[in-house]
This record gives C-alpha cells, sequence and structure tokens, in this order.
C-alpha cells in the first residue's frame, strides 16, 4: 500500500528539488556553519514533502481524463482505478493542510506566504490547456524549494545579499527544470499535438524546442557560477560546476543522438546527479568555509 502511494506521486522524483532547499538552507545558515537546528531541518523537509505530495496529487487528479487516453500514461493509479479520485482528493487536501501547518511552525513569514506558494505549485498542472510555456511554470514551481528553505531559517531577516543570493538560486532552478521538462515533453510530441495541448515542441518543433532547453540550461549554468561567485565559494564548487557542465552537455547529446527511450536517462538520472552534486559541493563550501583553495 505505502508503495502504491509513493509511486502515485513519484517520490522518487523528490530528488529533483529538495537538494537544492537543502543547499540553500545550508547557504541561509552560514553562520552556524550551515545547520540550522534540528527543528527548522525537520521542519523544512516535512514541509518539502507536503508540498510536493500536494502538487503532485494535484497533477494526477486533473491529468487523469488526459492521461488516460495516452498510450504512456494510461497504466497510472487513477485511469486504472488502482486508486479512487476521492483518496486522491483526501491526499492533495491533507499534504495542502500539512504545508501551512508546518510553515506556521517555521515563522510567521512563511505562514502568510504558504498559500501562494501553494497556488503556484498546483497551478502548473493546469498550462498545459492554454500556454505553450508550461516548462516555465513547472520550473517556478520547483524554483520555490530553495526560496521557502531560505526563508524558513532566515524568515524576513534578509539581507540585501541574502535576497540576492536567493533570487539567483531559485532563477537557476527555473531554467534547470524548464529545459529538463522540454526534454522530458518529446516523449509526449505527437499525442499533444493531435489533442490540442500545449508545450514547447508542438510550438516550435522537437528540434527548436531541443535548442530552448539548451539555452535554458545554458542560462542556469551562467546562474549558478554568478551564485558561487556571489557566495565567495571556492574549488570545490568550481569542479561540481564543471561535473554539472558535463551532465547537462551529456543530457543533451542522448536528447538529440538517441531514441525517445533514453529519455529517461536523460531526465532522470542525469538531472538527480545534477542536484547532488549541487548539494554536495555547495555543503562542502559551506561546512568546511572555502578549505578546499589550492596552496601554490
Amino acid at each position: 500500500m505505502l508503495q502504491k502511494w509513493l509511486s502515485f506521486v513519484r517520490f522518487s522524483h523528490t530528488i529533483f528539488a529538495l537538494p537544492f532547499a537543502l543547499a540553500g538552507m545550508a547557504v541561509a545558515a552560514r553562520d552556524q556553519q550551515g545547520w540550522p537546528g534540528w527543528r527548522t531541518f525537520l521542519l523544512i523537509l516535512l514541509a518539502m514533502v507536503c508540498a510536493r505530495t500536494c502538487a503532485m496529487a494535484f497533477n494526477r487528479i486533473v491529468d487523469r481524463d488526459i492521461d488516460a487516453r495516452n498510450p504512456r500514461t494510461a497504466h497510472r493509479h487513477l485511469p486504472t482505478g488502482q486508486i479512487r479520485l476521492p483518496a486522491a482528493w483526501a491526499l492533495w487536501a491533507l499534504s495542502g493542510a500539512g504545508l501551512v501547518a508546518t510553515s506556521w511552525f517555521l515563522n510567521p513569514l512563511c505562514f502568510v506566504l504558504s498559500p501562494v506558494a501553494l497556488f503556484v505549485i498546483c497551478f502548473y498542472s493546469v498550462t498545459k490547456r492554454f500556454t505553450h510555456y508550461t516548462h516555465l511554470f513547472l520550473g517556478v514551481a520547483l524554483g520555490l524549494a530553495p526560496v521557502g528553505a531560505w526563508l524558513a531559517v532566515k524568515g524576513g531577516d534578509l539581507t540585501v545579499l541574502d535576497g540576492l543570493r536567493m533570487v539567483v538560486l531559485a532563477a537557476a532552478v527555473v531554467f534547470w527544470v524548464a529545459g529538463f521538462d522540454v526534454i522530458y515533453s518529446l516523449q509526449d510530441y505527437e499525442f499533444d499535438r493531435r489533442h490540442g495541448l500545449h508545450s514547447l515542441p508542438v510550438a516550435w518543433g522537437p528540434r527548436n524546442a531541443l535548442t530552448a532547453a539548451f539555452l535554458s540550461h545554458m542560462l542556469m549554468l551562467g546562474l549558478l557560477l554568478l551564485f558561487g561567485l556571489l557566495c565567495r565559494f571556492r574549488l570545490a564548487y568550481l569542479v561540481g560546476w564543471f561535473l554539472i557542465l558535463l551532465c547537462v552537455l551529456l543530457e543533451h547529446w542522448i536528447a538529440r543522438r538517441r531514441s525517445l527511450n533514453w529519455v529517461q536517462t536523460a531526465f532522470f538520472r542525469l538531472n538527480a546527479l545534477i542536484s547532488v552534486v549541487f548539494l554536495v559541493v555547495t555543503l562542502a563550501e559551506v561546512v568546511f568555509e572555502g578549505g578546499f583553495r589550492l596552496r601554490l
């Protein structure tokens, strides 16, 4: 039963946004060597789980009829009756309430902003019905993860530099997610085109959409480099940045040179590696305070 529900909300895909949230938490708590305390850490984890569960449950609910018609998704839980619609709505409501309750225990600013966050992360699911830029909406939804974690640590006590770092990191996540979601959407290009659904591949064609995804990822890399400069990170972060660059290049090589059967590799494994590498090198820089400098 637990495995069924975890599969329903694609719990394994939490690895995309969570590392960026934890990285944002670590930089926000830099004065404490990246550790805000067990209470704040566990509340951030709980808020992330609630937010993502709420967003995914809503996505599965509003897309259930589309999923039933698409051969790639027809086996999902709602179209096949493995999970009943009232149960899915209950999960959505409970997880949304869980996010609001958790934010109340964090600080007043997080509590006030929690309904806004819920609206944004759920709104993405309906955008494919009216805009070809649905991928950017998904990017914004995941880009809230480091913002939320940062505000969980700092509350309203943000300096101008804090705010700039936070916005740059969130923007990097937006363009990273938008880029890999364009690649992922190639799997449904023919289905979306026939059924009047919107995406960048439908609007611009697969090859032009891949070029847009590549440019989006180049913007992401530039923003990550800017984030490192703003944080005064050193060797460890630079090594991680180059590893991320290699992952991005490999992802686009796979997307252009291999069949769509390889999309899952490009989508999940490489992007999971990107997020984990970013977290590891950010923690290394924060915890060891730049102790990875080259000595001549």
